[in-house]
């Protein structure tokens, strides 16, 4: 099985009661690189080239974009056995070798490090990130550190996140995550995985006229000693949409073309 990815270039419409918020607008000093919102908050909403964004932008493009994965040399020291839950050695079973082959979700944090487009919709009390890669999102409250995170969270895949501001960098605190892929790392040897007890911060702040630093910090107390933090940068595109992104499973036809033959053996 296999699944294919389908592109069309139709922009996706999206969460049309978000347009309230304006597109940032930019000056050329760094006092207006800042936008801001009404409450005098920085103002994210847009559409970003993300932290893990590599994709080539062409009406002819064929090559699939490159992978960001975590840094091994910024990692923390590991505990006893802690390497051994990280690296998975290669089992033949694509649920263990990479989920989303089967049109699982990436989950958090490999979704952050997603290599398309994120576009983000701002609130003064909600943040909401859309991803194009299989159109998955997050919902994330604005008001912590007096805002609590849900008790006895059901894991999932994007966990849950609370956010809050520090002066003008916006964090993002995610706990209830389940055990799952902790990047798109994919060697001979296997693939990498964080536990259950994985807690994410997110920090993100403005740089420039459109561009932002976007730190990841990881704490994972079954695998590593101590927390540890990667930063990565995220550039805002002001002109690009969203395009329709379909993961298929079990589509075994190259690029979703199948010919008469092709179809008449899929039966």
């Amino acid at each position: 099985m296999k699944n294919h990815l389908i592109r069309p270039s139709v922009a996706v419409a999206v969460m049309a009661s978000f347009v309230f918020a304006a597109m940032p607008s930019f000056g050329q000093s760094a006092s207006q690189a800042t936008p801001r919102m009404p409450d005098g908050k920085p103002n994210f909403t847009g559409v970003w080239a993300g932290p893990g964004f590599s994709h080539r932008i062409g009406p002819n493009e064929t090559n699939p974009p490159r992978v960001t994965t975590f840094d091994a040399k910024k990692m923390a020291p590991f505990k006893a056995g802690g390497e051994r839950l990280l690296d998975r050695s290669l089992s033949g079973n694509l649920f263990i070798d990479d989920p989303t082959a089967l049109c699982l979700p990436n989950g958090i944090p490999r979704q952050i490090l997603s290599p398309y487009p994120q576009q983000w919709f701002q609130t003064a009390d909600t943040m909401v990130i859309l991803y194009e890669y299989m159109h998955f999102f997050r919902v994330i409250p604005i008001g912590a550190p007096n805002r609590r995170h849900t008790r006895d969270v059901e894991p999932t895949w994007m966990g849950d996140a609370i956010g809050w501001w520090e002066g003008d960098t916006f964090v993002i605190d995610t706990i209830g995550l389940k055990e799952w892929m902790l990047d798109a790392t994919h060697t001979e040897a296997g693939s990498r995985w964080h536990s259950d007890a994985l807690h994410v911060v997110e920090r993100i702040r403005w740089t420039g006229p459109r561009t932002a630093s976007y730190e990841i910090t990881i704490d994972d107390p079954k695998i590593w000693t101590r927390s540890w933090t990667e930063e990565f940068k995220m550039t805002l595109h002001p002109t690009w949409k969203l395009l329709e992104f379909v993961c298929e499973e079990n589509n075994r036809c190259e690029a979703g073309k199948c010919t008469e033959s092709e179809a008449q053996k899929l039966r």
